[in-house]
C-alpha cells in the first residue's frame, strides 16, 4: 500500500458505463509533497483521498513556482513515504508543461490520489 497519484485529462467520449474516458498525463508514487500541495488547493469537508481535483492554470504556475524554488510543503502520511521532492522535480516540470499545453487546448486536467 501506499500514495498513488496521477494526473489526466477528461476525454469527451465515454466508456460503456458512460463514464468519462481519461488520458493519462502523470503519474507518481509516494510523493507527499506534491500531494500536500494539491491538498492545500482543495477547500472540501471530506479527506484527501480518491477525489478528482481540477487543476487550473494558476494552479499550474504555482505548483511549477514551487517546485522551481524546492518550495512544495512537506507532507506526512502512514502510507505517504519520504520526501520525494528532488527525486520528482523533472517529472513534477514536465507534468506542468503538457497540464499547461492541454488547458491551452481546451482540455480539462485533474489531479487524483488513492493511499
Amino acid at each position: 500500500m501506499g500514495l498513488d497519484q496521477y494526473a489526466f485529462i477528461r476525454l469527451e467520449t465515454k466508456d460503456v458505463d458512460g463514464n468519462f474516458e481519461t488520458e493519462e498525463l502523470a503519474t507518481w508514487r509516494k510523493h507527499s509533497s506534491l500531494h500536500g500541495f494539491m491538498e492545500q488547493h482543495y477547500y472540501g469537508d471530506k479527506e484527501f483521498n480518491c477525489i478528482d481535483l481540477e487543476i487550473t492554470e494558476d494552479d499550474i504556475d504555482e505548483l511549477e513556482e514551487a517546485v522551481n524554488a524546492g518550495d512544495l510543503p512537506a507532507t506526512k502520511g502512514f502510507f505517504f513515504g519520504d520526501d520525494s521532492s528532488k527525486y520528482y522535480k523533472e517529472a513534477d516540470l514536465e507534468f506542468c508543461a503538457n497540464a499547461r499545453k492541454a488547458l491551452e487546448d481546451g482540455q480539462e486536467v485533474f489531479y487524483s490520489s488513492w493511499w
